[in-house]
């Protein structure tokens, strides 16, 4: 048995449906993230585990226990809320040790424990400040100082970053996981952003409409997206309307216009010949070269605009009467081009991707 299992869990809120027959496992000492548009369900399965929210129907187990029918304090879990929720009245040292005064801890306990948290998240010598005297990052660390120093089972961070600027952000998603893989907790991130789940997450559950649709690592879910859906809501995408002319195994020969290239199935999937099929290609990994003078392409594509990005270089180029979107890093050794230049497009077959 994993370490959280969630068993045929549905949420209905009258006659809507927040969560349909999710099963999910999650190992001890994972960050696993569930990711998915505003509305998809994954605030609600986060809650469902918290206790703050009942299941209409299922079963959800903690290190082989049944939780179900117990109430948030009896379930020995940690969250941390966009808000970060933190009492403006008090210090941040009363902050971190209300959890364990209400669990009446002794005095002098109360101190080791709280000042290892400061220190464990970065805070020592903040201990006399109010909520107005910090930062939104220094904020976030005092939330999640108070939910480790209880020493919970599973720590549960719902949209923690959202309230924060993008540099923040940025800084605050490699400390969160350095804390996560430094105490070694179980932690489940609900977030929107795929950077963030991306950068973050062993393994993360892509959810629309209450179901999950895919659950992988971070390069499972990004280089081989179960779905249409999955691909554009998981990073930039490219998908090229082609034919598929042959199948053999995972191997596609497929059509581009007046094109043959080679694409690869995902797990699950299946095409026939002749079937429409969608080719998911990144813009990262396409290669463009100018044509030389009588040069062949295997694919001819035309510059139509290039959007300077500083480290990236980004061009539009027309393939078959249809467009293509290409990242190319800002290098010395790479020859930039220019509006209307013919170029040979092409890519490994492996990074061409199959969506029926």
């Amino acid at each position: 048995m994993s370490y959280v299992e969630f068993s045929a869990i549905s949420k209905h809120f009258g006659a809507s449906v927040a969560v349909a027959d999710l099963d999910l496992q999650i190992e001890q000492g994972e960050f696993f993230s569930l990711l998915g548009p505003s509305g998809c369900g994954k605030s609600t399965t986060l809650r469902m585990l918290a206790g703050f929210v009942k299941p209409t129907t299922g079963h959800i187990h903690v290190n082989g226990r049944d939780v179900t029918p117990l109430p948030p304090e009896a379930r020995d879990i940690g969250i941390v809320f966009q808000n970060y929720a933190i009492f403006p009245h008090m210090t941040v040292f009363d902050n971190i040790a209300f959890g364990l005064v209400e669990r009446k801890f002794s005095r002098a306990n109360i101190k080791q424990k709280v000042d290892a948290a400061l220190a464990e998240v970065g805070m020592t010598g903040f201990e006399s400040r109010y909520e107005r005297e910090l930062s939104g990052g220094q904020k976030q660390r005092v939330a999640l100082a108070r939910v480790l120093v209880i020493e919970p089972e599973i720590l549960l961070l719902d949209e923690p970053l959202s309230a924060l600027d993008k540099k923040m952000r940025e800084e605050m998603k490699f400390w969160i996981k350095n804390i996560q893989k430094s105490v070694g907790i179980t932690t489940i991130y609900v977030t929107h952003d795929q950077s963030e789940a991306l950068t973050m997450s062993d393994r993360i559950a892509v959810m629309d409409q209450g179901r999950i649709l895919q659950i992988g690592t971070p390069v499972e879910i990004y280089e081989r997206p179960a779905s249409r859906f999955i691909a554009e809501f998981i990073g930039e995408s490219n998908l090229l309307n082609c034919t598929v002319l042959s199948v053999d195994g995972p191997v596609c020969s497929i059509a581009i216009g007046s094109k043959r290239v080679t694409g690869r199935l995902t797990q699950n999937n299946s095409v026939l010949p002749d079937q429409a099929i969608a080719l998911l290609v990144r813009p990262e990994m396409i290669r463009l070269y100018a044509l030389e003078p009588g040069e062949q392409p295997k694919l001819r594509g035309t510059v139509r605009e290039i959007i300077y990005q500083g480290s990236v270089v980004r061009y539009r180029i027309k393939v078959e009467d249809q467009e293509l979107s290409v990242e190319v890093a800002n290098r010395p050794d790479l020859p930039r081009l220019n509006l209307d230049d013919e170029v040979n497009v092409f890519w490994n077959a492996d990074n061409g991707v199959v969506m029926p």
